[in-house]
């Protein structure tokens, strides 16, 4: 029987190799749009990052998002992924 391959995804925080559905993932959609993406599925460039704050902070710090899509993030966008990274720890 084959195995099935598993899709690994670098995150911009940690600039590590990890599992695809370990990461969250950010959006940014042909409109400029930036969200956060819990299907991980949604139309747009991603970008991937390690479901724990310290990580988080991170690329925070590091503006990784920003050079990822090219383009400032507004705090808005910071704030909803806290709020997903949160609620991800309280479960």
């Amino acid at each position: 029987m084959r195995k099935k391959k598993i899709p690994m995804r670098r995150c911009v925080g940690c600039r590590e190799m990890k599992e695809k559905r370990e990461l969250l993932r950010i959006v940014r959609n042909n409109e400029g749009e930036i969200f956060v993406d819990p299907t991980g599925k949604k139309n747009g460039r991603g970008a991937y990052i390690c479901k724990n704050m310290a990580c988080f902070e991170q690329a925070r710090k590091a503006k990784s998002l920003s050079r990822e899509f090219g383009c400032e993030i507004p705090q808005e966008v910071y704030d909803e992924i806290t709020r997903q990274m949160e609620a991800y720890v309280g479960k």
